[in-house]
């Protein structure tokens, strides 16, 4: 993937420079999207930008651009990098002012930045073609602005390299009262007699574009009961399933945590039947 855009132009990646007074590389002071993409297709557009819209708001960047200007970037990005199993990450930050100095700087221009990168082929309901997640758990240490999709991700990223560092694919994360929150990356579910349960929506998740298009989906077929409430980790290690979502990973089944299975350490039915309705409504939204 060679063809980035940069500020209103389209240019190679390496010749692609922002200032190193930019507020996003002083202080992670931006807020960014990852936009998942097949043979064209984009999954999930329009929940994605109004998530990075409110984001913006939240920290005061402004920018004033419509769905279609989002829009007409990521089909550019598709068309001139080859269309395929693309995702679009866009990036938002404060811009570059001549000084550091923490409080937000007036009359400064965003800088603008996104890039296609490649990524697998849509997952399928398929026990036989899925590799199960083993995870590490840990206290989560991060700040208590979840909810906001900022680029300033190191205590996400410290969070990750604890479970990649013990040979597992994901770190699910719990508060002080023991109860999950989400993964470093990802969002966090059990499934227990049947029911698909989650944590809820507040600062201490993400609440993540796959979370929103599968919960909605599950609700409106209807086969499959779902709960967004508190999550023990009591609860998580008793799991019949445990899964986690990311829009470039989709559902992924876990089946096992900190060395331990979950259920029987198979890839369980309820995951099987929620991919299925995934993949059949995701580009719907």
């Amino acid at each position: 993937m060679s063809i980035v855009y940069l500020n209103n132009n389209y240019i190679p990646m390496a010749e692609a420079k922002i200032s190193p007074m930019d507020r996003g590389f002083l202080f992670g002071d931006g807020i960014y999207e990852v936009v998942p993409s097949y043979d064209g297709q984009m999954v999930g557009f329009t929940p994605h930008i109004d998530r990075m819209n409110n984001g913006l708001a939240a920290v005061g960047i402004e920018l004033d651009w419509s769905h279609q200007q989002w829009k007409d970037v990521c089909d550019n990005l598709i068309e001139k990098n080859g269309s395929g199993n693309l995702a679009l990450y866009l990036h938002v930050s404060r811009g570059a002012d001549n000084k550091r100095f923490h409080a937000y700087p007036e009359d400064i221009e965003p800088t603008v930045f996104a890039f296609a990168f490649e990524i697998p082929p849509a997952p399928v309901a398929d026990k036989s073609k899925v590799v199960g997640y083993k995870v590490a758990t840990h206290r989560d240490l991060r700040w208590e602005r979840c909810q906001i999709k900022s680029t300033a991700l190191l205590g996400n990223v410290m969070h990750f390299q604890h479970g990649y560092q013990k040979g597992a694919n994901e770190t699910l994360l719990y508060n002080e009262h023991n109860e999950l929150t989400e993964a470093s990356a990802c969002n966090a579910y059990i499934v227990k007699n049947g029911v698909v349960i989650t944590p809820s929506a507040d600062n201490q998740i993400l609440a993540g574009i796959t979370r929103y298009i599968l919960l909605d989906l599950l609700r409106k077929e209807g086969s499959i009961p779902v709960e967004e409430r508190p999550v023990t980790m009591d609860e998580v290690f008793d799991a019949d399933e445990v899964w986690v979502t990311s829009s470039s990973k989709e559902v992924v089944p876990v089946i096992e945590v900190d060395g331990k299975p979950i259920g029987n350490g198979e890839i369980g039915d309820v995951w099987l039947a929620a991919q299925t309705i995934y993949s059949a409504g995701k580009l719907n939204y």
